[in-house]
């Protein structure tokens, strides 16, 4: 089994860790049915969220990353840059940390 690398796993690492396993597959498949698997990996974080233990709540949620980074590898995004554009300074809706963003607004 691979070692998690000293710095940690970035989303970058995660990225290569997953197109070095799956690539060919994830290509062969395709965008769209990808993301038929990420929508199915969130029902079935719904169910661990409400009735799971803690270690399925976990592995639900490495398997919903896991899925988003297969479909960032078919597009040609860069996951890591991404979030850092995104959300690497502060929030994106108000510009501050910690946000200050209406609770009921989506920032």
């Amino acid at each position: 089994m691979n070692e998690i690398p000293a710095g940690g796993l970035t989303l970058r690492a995660l990225q290569a860790m997953i197109r070095q396993m799956y690539g060919q597959k994830d290509e062969a498949r395709g965008d769209a049915a990808t993301f038929l698997w990420l929508t199915e990996e969130f029902g079935e974080l719904a169910t661990a969220l409400r009735a799971g233990s803690q270690e399925e709540l976990a592995l639900e949620m490495a398997d919903v990353l896991a899925w988003l980074a297969t479909l960032a590898n078919i597009r040609g995004v860069d996951l890591e840059a991404a979030v850092w554009k995104k959300y690497g300074v502060a929030c994106p809706g108000c510009g501050k940390v910690p946000c200050v963003c209406d609770p009921a607004e989506k920032p």
